[in-house]
């Protein structure tokens, strides 16, 4: 396992926030479970990549981030999508490709958005979304707004060249972006040392002269203040920044994998380390919270997720001829009246 210097919790989050944060990964966690167990039953086809394991890295993010900022990501995005605050209903609903899903259930697991919520989507393009979200930071610049652009992506996807264009031309033109690889150890089933001579991924950025970092992916306090100092970089004008954050995936790459490559020791190692149980440990240790406290919250996302599952079995698949509708961007759409 490799090791990394975990923040030190500071002794100044309220605890609304920390019980916000605590609930916030549960109901991931607890999502994803759900769909692991709908895919069992095929209520759910094609692919679906859990991100159970992972939950402190999106929580870290979404809480030192604004909601008008841009956030876009590969297909391991269910609880992005969530986090950034597409209801759960919607979610499964799109997962069991229902017409009340958040991309109308033409999308799936790999491909949800929300205009409404900044959420540039899931892509099933290993690195496609890195030009995707440079070029979002880029139009930041070109209106001069006061945002920026969250670009995540995987250890295997530092691996596409495109990822080296963007970097060169974020840092020529001081682009608002910030770049984050969710480093969870392995691309697929191929681990990060068998694959690149650099297995310290966040010094690729040392090439173009970008600021960058390791972050202890497990720890929600150490993601949150690397990811709030990040920001602050690049909302001051000095262009983007790359966090490469230390995770781990409980399951395998997908629901189809076994995941043979690592041992089972390895995997208990990590979860050890669990961020929902270091956390809740924190919680306790500080008198900031209960066991019933706690079990309160787990009944609280145990009604949401019945009630979104609920929701999506009840809804509709799309109709055959919806197969040609959003295929092109409609004349009076008013993004295309700015240009």
């Amino acid at each position: 396992m490799t090791k990394v210097k975990t923040a030190a919790p500071a002794p100044s989050y309220p605890k609304e926030q920390l019980l916000f944060w605590y609930r916030q990964m549960l109901a991931v966690r607890r999502m994803e479970e759900k769909a692991a167990q709908l895919y069992t039953q095929q209520k759910i086809r094609g692919f679906l990549h859990l991100y159970i394991g992972q939950e402190a890295v999106g929580m870290g993010i979404e809480a030192a981030i604004r909601p008008d900022d841009y956030v876009i990501t590969g297909y391991r995005e269910h609880g992005n999508a969530y986090l950034r605050g597409i209801p759960m209903r919607e979610i499964f609903a799109e997962l069991m490709g229902k017409v009340t899903g958040c991309s109308k259930g033409k999308g799936g697991s790999m491909h949800m958005f929300s205009a409404e919520k900044n959420f540039l989507g899931g892509h099933g393009i290993v690195g496609g979304q890195i030009g995707l979200g440079t070029g979002a930071a880029f139009a930041i610049k070109y209106r001069e707004e006061d945002r920026l652009c969250v670009t995540m992506f995987g250890d295997g996807a530092v691996r596409q060249g495109i990822l080296h264009e963007c970097f060169n031309m974020a840092m020529l033109w001081k682009l608002p972006a910030l770049y984050i690889c969710e480093n969870n150890q392995y691309a697929m089933g191929t681990s990060v040392n068998r694959t690149s001579n650099v297995t310290e991924i966040y010094k690729i950025a040392y090439a173009y002269e970008m600021p960058s970092e390791r972050v202890d992916g497990m720890d929600v306090f150490a993601v949150y203040e690397a990811v709030k100092k990040a920001a602050a970089h690049v909302r001051s004008g000095k262009g983007p920044y790359f966090l490469e954050i230390l995770t781990y995936r409980y399951r395998g790459h997908s629901m189809s994998d076994p995941a043979k490559y690592r041992t089972r020791e390895e995997v208990e190692q990590y979860k050890e380390r669990d961020p929902l149980a270091r956390l809740q440990s924190y919680l306790y240790e500080k008198g900031l919270a209960t066991p019933e406290d706690i079990e309160k919250i787990e009944e609280e996302v145990a009604a949401e997720v019945a009630e979104a599952v609920a929701f999506a079995d009840a809804s509709p698949y799309p109709e055959p001829e919806s197969l040609y509708e959003d295929v092109y961007v409609q004349k009076d759409y008013p993004f295309l009246r700015e240009w």
